[in-house]
C-alpha cells in the first residue's frame, strides 16, 4: 500500500490537522493510499531527546530522524506543515508544559557547569531554531502562487495601504563590519575535514568545530563586529527619535537560533543604553542581557533587590526614547518584548503592505525605521519601500507574480542557526584550516564578535540551476539569479551558475544574474506592468522572497504552493507559513474560532497525490488530485475560506465545504467509474446535511475552548473541539468501511 506522511506540527496548523487529516485519510483510502502521521512538533522533539526519563506510554520516537532518512529515498511523499522554530523562550514554555503533564524532563540549564548539565543543554539546543527544515529538505525549493489563487485574488483583492511620497519609513542597516562586508569564501578542491580554530594573541588555540567537506563544496566564513553593531544601533535609536518615527528591529531569532538572539540582545541594550550604563553589571550578572527580550527582563527584575528602581529606569527610557513599534498595543507588548514575536520575513512585508506603517502605543499607524543590522539583504526591502514611495501601493488586481527557486538542499547556506556560529570569547584570529594545516579563511576578531561559517555542497547547486532552467522553460518566465558581486560567497556561486547553465538547453530562455537590489528593482517594475519574474535565490532570500511577494500579491504567504523535488526522487510538499499561528490559537482558546486558512494544505495535498500518480502509476491518485484542484478553486470562488470573526465560517467550516465540493467533483467525474460510484452516496449525504452541519460548526463558536495544552494539547479535548459535529464525522467514516 502506498503511503503519504502527514506531519504533526504546532499551533494553528496542528489544530487544523485534527479537523482535516480525517478527511485526507478517508479520501486517500479510496486510492489505496495510507496516510501516516509523523510527529515533529516542538514538544515531541523535546520528549524524544530524553527517552530514558519517560515511561513507556510517554516515550516518543524520533520521527524527525526517521523522516530525514525517508527524504533521501525515492519513496518519500511527505506533506510538511509549518512548525515552530523554537526560540529559547518558546522552548522553555514547551518544557514547562510537558513537565506539568507529568513528563520527567529536566529544566533547561542556562549556565551549565557539570557534564550532565552540558549534555542536557546540548539535547535541548538540538530542538531550538530551524531544527526541522534542514533535516527534511533534501531538495531545492519551488514556490509559486497557483493560477487559481492568483485569479481569485485579482477578482477579490485584499486591502493595501496607501503610500505617500513623503513617507519617513526607511530601512537602517550597517555600512561596514557586518556579515556581508566581512565574508570570505573558498571552494574546496578535495574531500577533507576542516577545522575552525580561535588563536589568541598568546598563541593559545581553541578548536571551535570540525567540518567534514566534499569536493567542490563552497565554504564561507564571516563575522559581525560587536563594537560596530553597537555603534550602528545607538545611531539608529537616535535617528528614530530625531525623525519622529517608530523604532522597530527586524531579525529572525527563531531560525537563526545562535546569531540573532545575540543581535536582539544588542538591540535591547542599545535602546536602553542609559539603563545598562548605570545598572549593566547587575543586569548582566542576573542574565538579563536582553537576548530573551524586554519581557524576560521585567520578569527577572523581581529577583533583584533594587528591581523596582531598575524597572523605573526602563520605564523612563521608554518614555524618553523613540516610540517603539508595538506587537500588541492593548497589552503593552513592544517590538522588543519577545525575540520570536517579530520575524523579519513576515514583519517587513506586512509593514510594506500597510503603507510602510507599524502600530504605535496608541494603537495608531505610524512611519517606521526598520532596523536590520546585517546589510546582506536589507537593501531588498529598502528598494521595495523606495518603489512604493515613488509609485504608490501595488494593485493586486493587475500585479504580476514573483515565484521562487531556492537553494536549500542538504543544509545549503544555513546561516547563523547551527554549530558553526560562535560568540567569540576572546580577541584573536579565527582560522579555517584544511587537514594539511593550511589556513583557508581567517578573520581578526574581538571578544563579543559573532563569527559564523556555512557550507553549500556542489550537488545542490547543480540541482538548483537545473530547477531554475526547468521552471523557466515550463512557465515561460524570465529567471534572475539574485547574487551580490560584493559578497565573496555570491561571487563563487556566480561562477558556478555560469558553469552549470552550460549543461542545459537555455535557448529561448531569459536567464540573467543581478545583485539582490537590482533584481528587486527589476522584479517590482515588472510586477507593476503585470509581468512575471522567477527569483532564483539562496536559502535566506528564499525565506524572505516567499513571504515578501506573496504577502503583497496574495495578502498572505499561506496561499503559496511549495514543492520540494527531492534529489533522490521523492517529494516534499510544504503547506505555507505559520507566522500568525500563535494569534490563531489564542483566538480558539478565547472564542473557539480558528481563522487559520488551510489552502496551503489543499494545494500541497493535490501535488502529493499527483506525485503518487506520476511515481507509482496510481491513476486513482491522479483523479483525486484533479478533483481536489477543482474543489479548491470552487471553495475560493464561493467565498468559503475562513473568516477572522467569531460567528462566521472558520477553519472547520472551510474543511467541511472543501470536503463537500471534493466529494461532488469525484462523484461527477468520468475518468474513474469506481471512484464516481464510491463518492455518489457520500456526496449526496454531505449535500443533504450541508445546512445543518455548517450551522453546527458556527454554533459551537463564541465560548472559550479547552485544548488541554498549547505545545502538547490533549488528544481527546482537541479532537472534540476540532471535530464537534457527529453527523459529519459519521459520513466520513463510511468511506473507510
Amino acid at each position: 500500500m502506498s503511503k503519504i506522511i502527514w506531519t504533526r506540527t504546532d499551533e494553528a496548523p496542528l489544530l487544523a490537522t485534527y479537523s482535516f487529516k480525517p478527511v485526507v485519510e478517508a479520501f486517500a483510502s479510496t486510492a489505496g493510499i495510507d496516510v501516516e502521521t509523523s510527529d515533529i512538533s516542538v514538544a515531541a522533539r523535546i520528549a524524544a531527546q530524553f527517552p530514558e526519563r519517560l515511561t513507556a506510554e510517554q516515550k516518543v520516537d524520533d520521527h524527525l530522524a526517521e523522516l530525514g532518512k525517508l527524504a533521501k529515498t525515492p519513496e518519500a511523499n511527505i506533506i510538511k506543515l509549518p512548525n515552530i522554530s523554537a526560540s529559547l523562550v518558546q522552548l522553555k514554555k514547551a518544557i514547562a508544559e510537558l513537565q506539568e503533564a507529568g513528563y520527567d524532563l529536566p529544566d533547561y540549564p542556562d549556565n551549565p557547569t557539570s557534564d550532565e548539565e552540558k549534555d542536557i543543554q546540548a539535547r535541548y539546543d538540538a530542538v531550538k531554531g530551524s531544527a526541522v527544515n534542514p533535516v527534511l529538505r533534501e531538495g531545492n525549493s519551488d514556490r509559486r502562487a497557483p493560477e487559481a489563487v492568483k485569479n481569485f485574488v485579482k477578482k477579490n483583492p485584499h486591502t493595501m495601504g496607501e503610500w505617500s511620497s513623503d513617507s519617513k519609513t526607511n530601512v537602517a542597516t550597517m555600512a561596514d563590519n557586518d556579515f556581508r562586508h566581512n565574508e570570505k569564501s573558498v571552494i574546496i578542491p578535495e574531500e577533507d575535514t576542516l577545522s575552525i580554530k580561535l588563536v589568541t594573541a598568546d598563541g593559545e588555540q581553541t578548536l571551535l568545530e570540525e567540518l567534514p567537506v566534499l569536493k567542490d563544496e563552497v565554504v564561507d566564513g564571516t563575522f559581525m563586529s560587536a563594537k560596530a553593531l553597537d555603534s550602528f544601533l545607538r545611531d539608529a535609536v537616535a535617528r528614530a527619535k530625531e525623525e519622529g518615527v517608530l523604532f522597530s528591529a527586524h531579525l529572525k531569532a527563531t531560525m537563526m537560533k545562535v546569531s540573532d538572539p545575540i543581535l536582539f540582545g544588542h538591540v535591547v541594550r542599545a535602546y536602553f543604553a542609559d539603563v545598562y550604563d548605570k545598572y549593566g553589571d547587575e543586569l548582566l550578572e542576573a542574565g538579563l542581557n536582553g537576548e530573551n527580550g524586554l519581557g524576560a527582563i521585567y520578569d527577572g527584575l523581581s529577583s533583584l533587590s533594587n528591581g523596582d528602581e531598575i524597572k523605573a529606569a526602563f520605564d523612563k527610557a521608554l518614555e524618553e526614547g523613540p516610540d517603539l513599534a508595538m506587537v500588541n498595543s492593548h497589552k503593552g507588548i513592544t517590538n522588543l518584548h519577545v525575540p520570536s514575536d517579530v520575524i523579519i520575513d513576515a514583519s517587513m512585508p506586512a509593514m510594506i503592505r500597510t503603507s510602510g506603517h507599524m502600530w504605535n502605543k496608541n494603537d495608531e499607524e505610524q512611519d517606521t525605521l526598520a532596523v536590520i543590522p546585517d546589510s546582506s539583504y536589507a537593501g531588498v526591502y529598502q528598494a521595495v519601500i523606495e518603489d512604493c514611495k515613488a509609485n504608490g501601493a501595488y494593485d493586486p488586481t493587475t500585479m504580476g507574480t514573483v515565484p521562487n527557486v531556492g537553494l536549500m538542499a542538504q543544509k545549503a547556506e544555513e546561516y547563523g542557526s547551527h554549530n558553526k556560529t560562535f560568540k567569540i570569547p576572546a580577541a584573536g584570529t579565527v582560522e579555517v584550516r584544511n587537514s594539511a594545516g593550511e589556513v583557508l579563511i581567517s578573520h581578526e576578531v574581538e571578544a563579543g564578535d559573532i563569527w559564523r561559517a556555512c557550507q553549500t555542497k556542489d550537488a545542490p547547486i547543480q540541482d538548483w540551476v537545473k530547477l531554475a532552467v526547468t521552471r523557466s522553460r515550463i512557465s515561460g518566465m524570465p529567471a534572475i539569479f539574485w547574487l551580490d558581486p560584493e559578497r565573496a560567497h555570491d561571487r563563487n556561486l556566480t561562477e558556478l551558475v555560469k558553469k552549470y547553465l552550460k549543461d542545459h538547453d537555455t535557448e529561448g530562455l531569459d536567464i540573467t544574474i543581478a545583485s539582490p537590489v537590482e533584481a528587486t528593482k527589476t522584479s517590482v517594475e515588472r510586477i507593476r506592468r503585470g509581468e512575471d519574474t522567477i527569483s532564483v535565490t539562496g536559502n535566506v532570500l528564499r525565506d524572505y522572497n516567499t513571504d515578501l511577494f506573496p504577502i503583497l500579491e496574495l495578502g498572505t504567504s499561506a496561499k503559496m504552493l511549495s514543492v520540494v523535488p527531492l534529489m533522490a526522487g521523492g517529494g516534499l510538499f510544504e503547506t505555507g507559513a505559520g507566522g500568525s499561528a500563535p494569534k490563531h490559537v489564542q483566538q480558539v482558546q478565547e472564542e473557539n474560532h480558528l481563522r487559520w486558512d488551510s489552502l496551503g494544505e489543499f494545494l500541497a495535498l493535490a501535488e502529493s497525490f499527483r506525485h503518487e500518480n506520476q511515481s507509482n502509476g496510481n491513476e486513482k491518485a491522479g483523479v483525486l488530485a484533479a478533483a481536489l484542484d477543482r474543489a479548491t478553486e470552487r471553495l475560493l470562488g464561493e467565498g468559503k475560506s475562513p473568516s477572522r470573526k467569531v460567528g462566521e465560517i472558520d477553519n472547520r467550516g472551510s474543511h467541511f465545504y472543501l470536503t463537500t465540493f471534493w466529494a461532488e467533483e469525484l462523484a461527477n467525474q468520468t475518468d474513474d467509474a469506481e471512484l464516481a460510484e464510491q463518492f455518489k452516496e457520500i456526496s449526496a449525504a454531505l449535500n443533504e446535511n450541508a445546512d445543518e452541519i455548517a450551522q453546527a460548526l458556527i454554533d459551537v463558536q463564541g465560548s472559550p475552548a479547552d485544548l488541554g495544552g498549547y505545545y502538547w494539547p490533549n488528544e481527546e479535548k482537541t479532537s472534540s473541539v476540532m471535530r464537534p459535529v457527529a453527523k459529519y464525522n459519521e459520513i466520513l467514516e463510511k468511506l473507510q468501511k
